[in-house]
């Protein structure tokens, strides 16, 4: 039994980088400390314990994640410093040299949070190097169970963790382990917790989704099929599926769902099949199109977000241009555009052609380009329609926004917005785009 008393009245800030699923896990963390007695701190307050969520995902994110500690252990001198997630996992012992870290949990060991915290603080300033806790990828074996919204309106449900893909880019493998998820029957149980706080919508997250069921030999329809039948949640969204594991009859499924919403988030990456060969992604262009088609042919108004990596090793310019091509012909709705980085260890280091990061940049910039007016020619479509539209809190005086059930962004004027609208699906008319062409603005019915 953990002794609480020494967190009781403590302050608490925290600072996350990365994923969603980072996000979600770093709000339970803030959670199990609120049941110990320790309070978010307030703007400009200095914090007795900090805690940073890091990311590893490029040479940027390592670089951010540096910044970030450094930032927060100036801004809270004496607090006692808590760092974990992938960045953590991969570098323990750099973190740990890091002036005023304290502790550094990797992947398997921040499950075990709250137990590790108690033992190495007294309260007390920490003086030295920080403790670092971490264990080989093949022994990463915990799950950290997470369904919180944070400020957020929306809950973020993760379902699994870790991945077994190794694609010659990537550590996040390295940093998470290998796939694992807990049970479908564990899953509703949070599921439906988060309806009796008044939750109405959750997005499913984790690192590779449609791989569910490595542990439990469960799949992922069924888990859809469990969660649908929660009718107190009007909304899921399914942040992140892999082409080769949406199949059909899930897609056929999602399009007659009570609840899950015409919403697609899918990792691409390159359009060319000699570039996926080399990335050791699972599928090729033909299948990740047909997937597209089938998508749009059973959920015509579906919002269709897709990652694509620019730059990676081994990109000819013969091979962007048939990403581009690819992307350009495929009703997809934005895109989500990574420059390649250079990760230490990874497969990638031994393709020969490098790709300048003045190429990097002009093809981020057509990938940008091309997003941005396919995402407004998607919106303009429903201009003049209506659409209910769950909002989120807005500041006193400010606009509120929302999504609809296809992901279209909404903005109702601050003349109009009203606070009993937090939280709840309200029908609309959309009307226009607003100033920037973010969202479009709407008028309730």
């Amino acid at each position: 039994m953990i002794d609480t008393s020494a967190f009781q009245g403590k302050t608490a800030a925290y600072y996350t980088l990365g994923c969603k699923l980072n996000f979600s896990e770093t709000s339970t963390f803030g959670q199990m400390l609120q049941d110990m007695g320790v309070r978010t701190v307030e703007k400009g307050e200095k914090a007795d314990l900090c805690l940073i969520n890091t990311c590893s995902v490029t040479e940027v994110a390592d670089s951010k994640c540096r910044q970030a500690i450094r930032k927060m252990v100036k801004q809270n001198p004496g607090a006692f410093v808590i760092v974990t997630g992938c960045y953590a996992q991969l570098e323990a012992e750099t973190v740990a040299k890091i002036e005023g870290v304290s502790l550094v949990l990797g992947s398997n060991e921040k499950a075990n949070l709250i137990d590790y915290l108690s033992n190495a603080w007294s309260g007390e300033s920490s003086v030295g190097e920080a403790e670092y806790h971490t264990v080989k990828t093949k022994d990463i074996k915990t799950f950290q169970h997470s369904c919180s919204r944070g400020n957020r309106t929306r809950y973020f449900l993760k379902v699994q963790d870790g991945c077994n893909y190794y694609c010659t880019y990537c550590t996040i493998p390295f940093a998470r382990g290998n796939s694992r998820n807990p049970t479908i029957e564990s899953l509703v149980e949070q599921a439906r917790k988060a309806a009796a706080e008044g939750g109405k919508e959750i997005v499913i997250t984790g690192v590779n989704i449609g791989d569910f069921g490595q542990t439990t030999g469960e799949r992922f329809i069924d888990l859809v099929k469990a969660l649908d039948s929660i009718e107190e949640i009007k909304r899921y969204r399914i942040s992140s599926l892999e082409p080769d594991l949406i199949d059909e009859e899930l897609i056929e499924y999602c399009a007659k769902s009570r609840a899950f919403m015409p919403h697609f988030h899918i990792p691409l990456q390159s359009g060319s099949d000699s570039v996926l060969k080399l990335m050791r992604r699972h599928y090729d262009s033909k299948l990740f199109a047909d997937k597209i088609n089938l998508i749009k042919r059973l959920m015509p108004n579906a919002f269709l977000g897709i990652d694509v990596m620019v730059g990676t090793r081994g990109e000819t310019p013969e091979y962007f241009e048939e990403t581009y091509n690819l992307l350009n012909a495929l009703p997809v709705t934005q895109l989500h555009v990574f420059p390649y980085s250079e990760r230490p260890g990874t497969a990638a280091l031994k393709i020969p052609y490098i790709v300048s990061p003045k190429d990097k940049k002009e093809r981020s910039q057509r990938l940008l380009d091309l997003s941005e007016q396919k995402t407004l020619d998607f919106y303009a479509q429903y201009i003049g329609t209506e659409a209910e539209v769950l909002f989120e809190k807005a500041p006193r005086g400010k606009a509120m926004h929302g999504f609809t059930d296809n992901y279209v962004r909404v903005e109702l004027p601050a003349a109009k917005a009203k606070e009993e609208y937090d939280n709840e699906i309200i029908r609309v008319k959309l009307t226009g785009f607003n100033r920037d062409k973010s969202a479009l603005i709407c008028e309730t019915l």
